[in-house]
């Protein structure tokens, strides 16, 4: 708080009278193991900063008053607290007096500096006042050692007490352990703050994340922290009612990936892009301030992760389950950490190296509460309302991809967790699902399926070629076998020749190409409709789906259907562009019925152009191309869509009969595209299902007359599997 801002607080004087005795108490009570027997404690905050720092100074200030003080100095005698600061921060401490003193009988002393004064007087008089309240010739002075003295102020008064007679003590573990247990107010912001960091984590980064996988974008892992720290403090457009003056970042957001991994808190975002091609893992970890106090939250998406990325994934959280299940009210903190090290040992021993070294720390006031490390050597007692930050990770796991943007990854698991008396420690980011199937993206599904389905034998049919293969249990001599084997050819061969005399298309050629015969693919109707051409050139002409090739200095056009493929090649400052079309007699080509009425027509079956503007050509080969590309898929959704069964429309249950729902279910084959798969429900109306997700495009609709069989016996794993078959 600056002295700008001095007039704008207000001190809870209820809260600061609390807790100013809970000082004192457990001052007097610990003195010589925790204080370091020290009469007198010295506490100075340094100046404003910019820079995200977590001191103890800071956190009393906080704890005490509500706010941090800047360029204060507070001296806790028996009997008196002198206070070094400017006037207008003196104006706002004058309310404490009075508290103080009821509080704890000490006399609250206020010494104001003012601009430019360097405060020496002033200090003399609280070191004269140190020295005729101690009963010791020489005070012990207990102060925080690991906190350097920043600016003017504090260096002198740092100066002061090492050159007057006074010993000096740390007084650090002192506040560690005053600071350990929060009160209902203190776990209330710890709440507020996890509730932030959890929302923010599942409505801003994961659905931003997905956004970014799905369009393919390319976004830099620093770009994706600024967006991120800017919702982070602006809570309400993640819709979260908390006021934006009391929100704060822990740390600026890390997001990591492409086989660059650090798990260290002090870790930062690169400049890198995210990478998240298969086989990669994307670290995300963000921790938010509500008050002064903080809460942390880390997840690890894996896209197409293979076996050993998943099964690493699946024991890491399991082990952090333990470690958080481990903290319970009279255990040691080393159990929990202990507890993750035994799930590791038992089922991934060899990922025991790479394991973190800690599981978490202790979290409140401080990001790292250092004296409530989660580690195998910590003895401290697990006290209702501890508030820890459970962190546990593998480092540089090796994935052997030869992808070195996926052959190293890393995974880090993080959740925020207050310690009650009378239940289970209790997980406040949970709202952030860590899931395996919450966070494993899986873009090849449809691929693996379909390739599972190839791969597996047909055992009926092996079952009746076996059986043709004998006659009264005596083997069929190779010779007959071969003349089975040409006869089949030969009826195979009569029956496409019917089909194709027929005016129908070949067996072989029907899955290749438009299905329409080339007689209905007309690009004009009469040759008023060709577009003129100012130079002989090739053009495409898109609308009417043709490409119109300059033979003889003539336009010739072509409907994009009759050309088979076309290539581009460049060499030197010249291009060559080869045209090959669909002729009859050429395998693979769909049938057309024109050959059969005009037997005596010739066909052109290829055509080579050369041309002195490679871009051109270039251009011209692409746009062939695409347009064959549209007009194929076009007609072969056509075909498709010819040979479906107009379908009832299905009736919706109504109020007085509500569908039967089940939740949670996965669909084979999955719906496409590049997002996350989600889950849907499946609802039983008056004539059919529906198949739904949370997305408006995703939806099945089967009625109930159309399902011929449904077998419930497959079962993969854990899952289990409906099949239905339609008539």
């Amino acid at each position: 708080m600056s002295d700008s801002k001095a007039g704008a607080y207000k001190i809870d004087i209820g809260s600061f009278s609390k807790r100013l005795k809970e000082f004192y108490k457990h001052w007097r009570e610990h003195k010589a193991l925790l204080w370091g027997a020290a009469d007198a404690i010295s506490i100075m905050t340094p100046p404003p900063s910019e820079d995200i720092r977590y001191l103890k100074s800071s956190a009393l200030h906080t704890w005490l008053f509500g706010y941090e003080f800047p360029e204060t100095i507070i001296v806790f005698l028996n009997k008196k607290i002198h206070l070094l600061c400017s006037p207008k921060k003196a104006a706002l401490l004058e309310t404490i007096k009075r508290s103080a003193k009821e509080a704890v009988d000490a006399e609250v002393v206020l010494h104001v500096k003012q601009k430019n004064d360097d405060g020496t007087i002033l200090m003399d008089d609280i070191s004269h006042s140190i020295l005729s309240q101690s009963e010791s010739e020489r005070p012990i002075v207990g102060r925080i050692l690991r906190e350097e003295p920043e600016g003017k102020l504090m260096e002198n008064w740092s100066e002061k007490l090492t050159g007057s007679n006074l010993h000096l003590s740390d007084i650090t573990n002192g506040f560690s352990e005053l600071f350990a247990v929060k009160d209902t107010s203190e776990l209330n912001c710890v709440r507020k703050a996890a509730y932030l960091t959890s929302t923010a984590m599942k409505t801003f980064v994961v659905p931003k994340l997905e956004q970014i996988i799905d369009e393919e974008k390319k976004v830099s892992h620093s770009t994706f922290m600024e967006e991120t720290e800017k919702a982070i403090q602006d809570p309400l457009k993640l819709k979260v009612k908390l006021k934006a003056e009391n929100v704060d970042i822990c740390y600026p957001p890390i997001f990591q990936s492409g086989g660059k991994f650090d798990l260290r808190p002090s870790a930062s975002s690169n400049d890198d892009d995210l990478y998240y091609e298969s086989g990669s893992v994307i670290i995300c970890a963000i921790g938010a301030r509500y008050g002064g106090y903080c809460s942390n939250i880390a997840r690890t998406f894996l896209i197409d992760a293979n076996s050993k990325q998943s099964k690493a994934y699946e024991v890491l959280l399991r082990a952090q389950n333990a470690a958080i299940s481990a903290l319970k009210p009279g255990k040691m903190l080393s159990s929990a950490y202990k507890a993750a090290v035994e799930v590791v040992q038992n089922e991934l021993p060899e990922l025991l190296a790479n394991l973190s070294k800690t599981a978490g720390t202790g979290i409140g006031l401080e990001f790292r509460e250092s004296g409530l490390t989660l580690n195998g050597r910590n003895d401290h007692l697990v006290i209702p309302g501890m508030v820890f930050n459970v962190s546990l990770g593998f480092q540089n796991l090796q994935s052997e991809t030869n992808n070195p943007k996926t052959d190293t990854f890393s995974i880090l698991l993080a959740d925020t967790v207050i310690i009650a008396s009378d239940k289970p420690p209790e997980v406040l980011t949970l709202v952030c699902s860590k899931a395996v199937k919450d966070v494993a993206y899986s873009f090849n599904e449809d691929d693996a399926e379909q390739h599972k389905i190839q791969s597996e034998p047909n055992v009926s049919e092996v079952v009746l070629s076996k059986a043709s293969l004998r006659s009264d249990k005596q083997e069929i001599s190779k010779e007959e076998l071969r003349r089975q084997h040409q006869a089949e050819l030969a009826r195979q061969k009569n029956e496409e020749t019917a089909r194709r005399l027929a005016g129908g298309g070949s067996v072989t050629g029907g899955t290749r190409g438009p299905v329409k015969p080339l007689s209905e693919m007309i690009a004009y109707k009469n040759v008023g409709d060709i577009p003129s051409a100012k130079e002989p050139m090739i053009q495409v002409d898109q609308k009417n789906e043709a490409v119109l090739l300059p033979i003889y200095g003539i336009m010739v056009p072509f409907h994009v259907s009759t050309i088979k493929t076309v290539t581009g090649h460049q060499d030197n400052r010249t291009c060559t562009v080869r045209i090959i079309f669909n002729v009859p007699g050429t395998p693979f080509t769909p049938h057309d019925t024109n050959s059969l009425k005009h037997q005596g027509a010739i066909y052109i079956k290829e055509i080579t152009f050369r041309s002195k503007d490679p871009r051109h050509g270039s251009e011209v080969t692409q746009l062939i191309k695409t347009l064959r590309r549209q007009v194929t898929s076009r007609e072969s959704e056509r075909a498709e869509r010819a040979t479906l069964v107009t379908q009832e429309k299905l009736q919706l249950a109504g109020n007085r009969m509500k569908p039967i729902r089940l939740q949670d279910l996965w669909i084979r084959p999955a719906f496409p595209g590049r997002g996350r798969k989600l889950t849907g429900t499946l609802e039983a109306h008056i004539n059919g299902f529906r198949y739904s997700t949370s997305r408006p495009d995703e939806r099945v609709e089967i009625m109930y007359g159309n399902i011929k069989h449904a077998f419930s016996a497959c079962r993969e794993g854990n899952d289990n599997f409906v099949t239905l078959s339609f008539a």
